[in-house]
C-alpha cells in the first residue's frame, strides 16, 4: 500500500496538499532548502526554510516509517503468519513505536523462559490456562498431560510454571496493552532521581528530585541523564503498580476460572519482569528524544542570530585572544580582515608586565590606527578585559568588545587554520579569528564546525549527526539571507552556498586566482565541476560589486533577468536608475499598474515580482545592516560594583529553556530568568529574546562567591 505522504503532510502542517506534493518533487529533484524557499516560491506557497526544513525532516520520517513497514510485513510474510487482519493494522500504523509493538510477537528474540517453555510443548497448556474458560475441575490434571521427562518437564508444576512463562511474554507482546501502558506512562508517570553518591556536585538539585513524566522540562530531562551517565544520580520512572497491573487484567484477565489465578500471577510476573523494564526505557527514551529534539531547536535557533549579528565594517581590528602562562596573543588586522602584525604581550598573572604589554599595545594601535579591539571570553578574559580598559582611557576613540571565542581553538588548530595561516602558530590563528569574528561574524564562524561555537546547552550530549545537520541547515539559511561576494569570499564561506561543496568552492577560488575576478555570474559556468544543475541552486545566492550587469550584485536570480528587465521597461526604468537608487517609487508604479497585471506581463508569481523590486531597490544590501550595531565598551565593571536595582545594557549572549544569558560587562554573565523576561506569561524565553539583542537590564541580585547575578529584562534597545 503506498501511502499519500502529501496529504498526511498537508494535514499535519496545515498546508495545502498541492504545494506540499510541489515541495516534494522539488527535494526529490535534487534542490536545496535555501534554494526552495528564495526562488521557488509560487510553488510552495511561500514557505519559509523552516517550514520547509520541517516538511521535510517528516518527510524522512515517513519514509522510513514505509521501508520499515515492507520489512515487518515481509518478515511475518515468511514466517507464513501474516493475517489479513494483521497487515491491516501495519498498514494503519503511524508511528515507529506501534509498528515495532504490532511486530513483537514476531520478533526473532534471544532465548528467554518461553522460548523454552514452547521447545517444550508446553504452549497448548499456556493457550487451555489463558483461555480461563474452564470453571470446575484441577487444573493439575490437564497439566499432567504435558509432563515429559526426556523433554524437562519433570512435574506438573515445571509444566504450569512454564505454561505461565508463554502467557507472561505473550501478554508482553500485546501491542494493545503496551499502547494503553505507554498512554499511562506519558500520563500520570513521574521522573525520580536520587544521589549515588555523597560527594556534593552540580548535580546536587537532583539528589532528591521528582517531576511528572507529562511536564518534565527537556533541560532537566538532559541534566538527569548527564548525572546518570557520570555516576551522581540513580534515575527512574516511577509508576502506581497498581493502576498499571488493572490495565493489564482489564485486558488479560476473565474471573471465575479456575485457572483465573495463574494468569493473575502471570500478569504480574510480566508486568515486573518483561514490562515495566521495557516501557521504562522506551518512556526515557522518548523523553530524551524530545528533549534532544527541543535542545537542538534552541542551538538553531541561537545560532542563527549569531551568525546573523551586524559586521563591524571598516575598522581596523585588533584581536586580543587572552591567557596566562603563555602569554596573550595578539592580531591586528585591516578592515578587509587581512593581518598586519602579530605579538604576545604578558600583562596578566604570573607575569603582570602590565605597563610593558600597554606600550606595545599602543604603538600597534598607533602604528595601524586601530579603531577596536575584540578580546576573547575564554581563560584570562576578565584581567584582559580589566587590563583593556586602563589602558584605553589614554585613546580616545578605541573601545572594545568582549567576543565568544568558542571555537577558535578548533578553527586554530584544524586544517583549515593551517592552509589559511601556514606561517603563524596555533594561538596567534585565534587572535586573527577573534578580531575577524567581531568584523564579519558570518564570514568568520562557517570556518567552524556549527557544533563547536557554543550557543545551547549540552551539545556534546545531542545525536551528533542530527545536531550537525540542523546547524548546517540554519548555516546555509544565513549566508543565503546575506550573499556572498563571489570575489572576495574564502573557500569556507563560499562551500555553505547552497548547490556548492568544498571541492567546488576552491575551484572557484582557483579559477578566480588564476584569471582575475569574476565580471558576471556566467562565468561561474566555467569553473571545474560547476555544472549547469549547480549553477541553477548557487547563482542567486552569489554577488559580483564588479559586474557591468546590476543584477548580478542582487538576489536577483539569472533565469529572471527577463523578468526584472520587462518590469523595468514597464515602469519607464532603466538600469541607470537602478545604480542611481532612482527606484524609490517602483513598487507605487507597480501597484498602480496592478501587481497581478505586472507579474502576468513579466511572466512570475507575485511573490517573486515582490523580491525583484525589494532587490532593484536596494541592490547589494546586506540585511544585517538594518539591526543594532555591535555595542562596544571603553571601561569595565565588577561584580562587586553591581547593586540591586542597578540599570545597565548588555547584550543577550545565549537563550536556553530556563531564561537568557547576558553580558552586562562584569565578565560574568547575568540571567534574566524566564520569569523576568516579560510582563506576560511565556513558555519559553525566545518569544522574547534572541542572541545578540541589546537589552537594558536591572539587577534583581548578585552572589559573589556563587559567581550568580539575577536581571531582570526592561526593554530591548
Amino acid at each position: 500500500m503506498e501511502h499519500n505522504h502529501a496529504a498526511m503532510l498537508a494535514e499535519e502542517l496545515h498546508l495545502r496538499e498541492e504545494h506540499v506534493q510541489n515541495v516534494i518533487k522539488l527535494i526529490d529533484e535534487g534542490n536545496t532548502i535555501p534554494f526552495i524557499a528564495r526562488y521557488r516560491k509560487e510553488l510552495t506557497g511561500t514557505m519559509d526554510d523552516q517550514l520547509l526544513r520541517q516538511l521535510a525532516d517528516r518527510l524522512d520520517y515517513l519514509r522510513g516509517l514505509d521501508k520499515r513497514r515492507e520489512e515487518i510485513l515481509s518478515s511475518i510474510e515468511t514466517q507464513g503468519k501474516l493475517t489479513e487482519e494483521l497487515r491491516a493494522d501495519i498498514e494503519k500504523a503511524v508511528t515507529l513505536a506501534s509498528l515495532e509493538d504490532l511486530y513483537r510477537p514476531y520478533k526473532q528474540k534471544r532465548r528467554t523462559r518461553a522460548t523454552v517453555a514452547r521447545e517444550k510443548g508446553l504452549e497448548p497448556l499456556a493457550e487451555i490456562i489463558f483461555a480461563q474458560d474452564i470453571m470446575r475441575g484441577n487444573i493439575d490434571e490437564i497439566a499432567a498431560e504435558y509432563v515429559d521427562a526426556e523433554k524437562g518437564v519433570e512435574t506438573t508444576e515445571d509444566a504450569i510454571t512454564g505454561a505461565c512463562d508463554i502467557i507472561a511474554e505473550n501478554i508482553s507482546d500485546d501491542a494493545a496493552i503496551r499502547s494503553t501502558l505507554r498512554d499511562l506512562f506519558m500520563k500520570r508517570a513521574i521522573v525520580t532521581s536520587k544521589a549515588a553518591t555523597e560527594e556534593d556536585s552540580v548535580y546536587r538539585l537532583y539528589y532528591d528530585f521528582s517531576e511528572a513524566v507529562s511536564k518534565i522540562q527537556s533541560h532537566r530531562i538532559l541534566a538527569v541523564n548527564r548525572g546518570e551517565k557520570e555516576e551522581f544520580l540513580k534515575v527512574q520512572v516511577e509508576i502506581d503498580t497498581n493502576e498499571a497491573l488493572s490495565v493489564i487484567r482489564r485486558a488479560a484477565l476473565k474471573p471465575g476460572s479456575i485457572t483465573s489465578g495463574l494468569v493473575n500471577t502471570a500478569i504480574e510476573d510480566s508486568w515486573e519482569r518483561l514490562i515495566y523494564p521495557s516501557v521504562e526505557r522506551e518512556i526515557r527514551s522518548t523523553l530524551t528524544d524530545s528533549a534532544n529534539e527541543q535542545a537542538i531547536k534552541m542551538f538553531g535557533l541561537n545560532l542563527e542570530p549569531l551568525l546573523m549579528q551586524p559586521p563591524l565594517r571598516n575598522r581596523v581590528t585588533l584581536g586580543f585572544d587572552p591567557a596566562y602562562r603563555t602569554g596573550c596573543k595578539i592580531a591586528v588586522v585591516d578592515a578587509t580582515g587581512k593581518v598586519l602584525d602579530t605579538t604576545v604581550v604578558y600583562p596578566t598573572p604570573p607575569h603582570n608586565k602590565k605597563a610593558e604589554a600597554a606600550a606595545t599595545l599602543k604603538k600597534l594601535i598607533a602604528k595601524h590606527n586601530v579603531e577596536a579591539i575584540a578580546i576573547g571570553n575564554g581563560t584570562a578574559s576578565k584581567e584582559s578585559e580589566i587590563f583593556v580598559a586602563e589602558m584605553l582611557r589614554e585613546l580616545p576613540g578605541v573601545a572594545y568588545m568582549m567576543v565568544n571565542e568558542a571555537g577558535a581553538s578548533v578553527y586554530s588548530a584544524s586544517k583549515l587554520g593551517a592552509e589559511e595561516f601556514p606561517d603563524y602558530d596555533v594561538s596567534l590563528r585565534s587572535a586573527v579569528s577573534i578580531a575577524r569574528r567581531l568584523q564579519d561574524p558570518l564570514a568568520e564562524l562557517v570556518k567552524i564546525d556549527p557544533k563547536s561555537i557554543g550557543v545551547g546547552q549540552y551539545q556534546h550530549d545531542m545525536p551528533q549527526a542530527r545536531l550537525g545537520e540542523t546547524l548546517t541547515g540554519v548555516v546555509e539559511n544565513c549566508v543565503g539571507r546575506v550573499g556572498v561576494d563571489l570575489n572576495t569570499a574564502s573557500p569556507s564561506l563560499l562551500a555553505r552556498v547552497s548547490g556548492l561543496n568544498m571541492t567546488i568552492a576552491k575551484n572557484i577560488v582557483a579559477y578566480r586566482d588564476e584569471n582575475g575576478i569574476f565580471t558576471d555570474r556566467k562565468t561561474l559556468k566555467k569553473v571545474s565541476k560547476l555544472g549547469p544543475k549547480t549553477f541553477v541552486q548557487c547563482a542567486g545566492f552569489l554577488r559580483i560589486p564588479e559586474s557591468k550587469n546590476i543584477l548580478d550584485n542582487t538576489a536577483v536570480h539569472p533565469e529572471s533577468y527577463p523578468a526584472a528587465e520587462k518590469l523595468l521597461t514597464l515602469c519607464g526604468y532603466t538600469d541607470k536608475d537602478i545604480r542611481s537608487g532612482g527606484l524609490a517609487k517602483l513598487k507605487e508604479r507597480v501597484q498602480g499598474l496592478g501587481e497581478t497585471t505586472v507579474a502576468e506581463q513579466c511572466g512570475i508569481g507575485v511573490p517573486t515580482l515582490r523580491d525583484i523590486i525589494t532587490e532593484l531597490q536596494k541592490p547589494g544590501r546586506d540585511p544585517r545592516d538594518e539591526l543594532p550595531a555591535p555595542m562596544l565598551r571603553t571601561d569595565v565593571l565588577e561584580m562587586k560594583d553591581l547593586k540591586p536595582d542597578m540599570e545597565l545594557t548588555g547584550t543577550v549572549r545565549n537563550v536556553v529553556d530556563f531564561g537568557v544569558f547576558v553580558d552586562i560587562g562584569v565578565h560574568q554573565d547575568g540571567l534574566i530568568h524566564i520569569s523576568q523576561c516579560s510582563e506576560r506569561y511565556i513558555r519559553h524565553p525566545s518569544e522574547v529574546l534572541k542572541v545578540g539583542d541589546i537589552v537594558k537590564v536591572s539587577v534583581l541580585n548578585c552572589d559573589p562567591d556563587k559567581k550568580r547575578i539575577g536581571l531582570k529584562l526592561i526593554q530591548i534597545l
